[in-house]
């Protein structure tokens, strides 16, 4: 008898464009949340945008509270939820980049309460996905939690973000290639459950941004809503599949290891992107592919070697050989490949 199921929590609200940050009263409406919001943020996007974002609220005759989280840490969790509880917050709004969503996320899961996303930088696939990371001294944990029940992504603000950011966001997406490919590894070889819809989604959205890398251009309106919308669409890809798989393999375990060995060096999104590199090598060899993703990044101006992400080589390589260590996920990495192949495979792609 078959008895599988599954049960998928997307976003019902997606409103992406020009000067849509007014718009999120109306989308916030749609969703029949009650009682007050609180505007979770961090000092930049509290200057750039709480000010509108406030106005919008208070010509619907709505006062929201707010709160300024400095770090992405539990204990901010806690600080929110406090602040929610002083407020009776009904929801809690994260605007900014992935830290206060991260934080955001995370305490209205714990609260019970809607969480509407409101990025305004187009780092990584946070701002939709259902999983939080939180650094914890020497590593970093990924938390589940519900989706956003609405994205409001202003692209006129996403526009004037640091390209860094954006160039983050799309070195994310553009691993969500060899991420793919180690979860169809771990499923002919681990039998790990795959989802053929969510893999060609994230594979998908992947190979839009490694076609149309040469047209992502800093501070073009355009580029922001391309990155916006392949964000988007790899945060459903993980929802479908009820897990990060979509968009997290070996490069991200890598990422992870990065974290613990120099932290705080290099962007989530460029580390990501740069192991890609390295991780793409070790699925194909030297059929070229690996040099695919390395030109898509260097077209959007992304690191591609561990110098670029202020990483000495020795250490990236470190990060390769142990990666296999942070969590229980099959990936090409196996249960853990030897320095010489690890450093092999960094020079042959120029990471070293």
């Amino acid at each position: 008898m078959f008895e599988k199921s599954t049960w998928i929590r997307l976003p019902r609200n997606v409103v992406v464009g020009h000067g849509v940050l007014s718009r999120t009263v109306e989308a916030v409406e749609e969703l029949y949340l009650d009682g007050r919001p609180l505007v979770v943020t961090s000092p930049t996007p509290k200057e750039l945008a709480v000010g509108r974002l406030r106005e919008s609220f208070e010509s619907a005759g709505i006062d929201p509270a707010v709160v300024v989280v400095e770090r992405a840490t539990f204990s901010a969790v806690e600080d929110v939820l406090r602040a929610a509880e002083a407020a009776d917050a009904g929801y809690l709004i994260g605007l900014g980049g992935g830290k206060p969503i991260d934080i955001a996320k995370m305490a209205a899961d714990e609260r019970g309460c809607g969480f509407v996303s409101v990025p305004t930088a187009a780092s990584h696939d946070g701002i939709v996905s259902g999983r939080g990371s939180v650094p914890d001294g020497d590593t970093r944990h990924s938390v589940a939690a519900h989706p956003p029940l609405a994205v409001i992504a202003d692209t006129e603000l996403i526009a004037n973000a640091p390209w860094r950011l954006t160039t983050a966001g799309c070195a994310d997406i553009i691993s969500n290639y060899t991420a793919v490919k180690d979860w169809q590894l771990a499923h002919r070889l681990k039998n790990v459950e795959y989802s053929e819809y969510a893999g060609a989604l994230s594979r998908m959205t992947a190979e839009m941004l490694v076609d149309r890398s040469d047209s992502i251009k800093r501070g073009l309106e355009e580029s922001a809503w391309v990155v916006v919308k392949a964000l988007v669409s790899s945060g459903v890809a993980m929802s479908i599949a009820g897990s990060s798989r979509p968009a997290s393999g070996a490069e991200h375990l890598i990422s992870h290891q990065l974290d613990r060995l120099a932290p705080d060096t290099a962007l989530h999104g460029h580390q990501v992107g740069v192991a890609s590199i390295v991780t793409e090598y070790l699925h194909s060899g030297e059929s070229g592919e690996w040099e695919r993703v390395r030109d898509a990044l260097a077209g959007i101006d992304a690191p591609t070697a561990a110098a670029e992400l202020g990483i000495d080589g020795e250490v990236f390589v470190e990060a390769m050989a142990s990666a296999h260590e942070i969590r229980d996920r099959y990936t090409v990495l196996g249960d853990g490949i030897e320095r010489t192949a690890a450093t092999e495979a960094a020079a042959v792609t120029g990471v070293l």
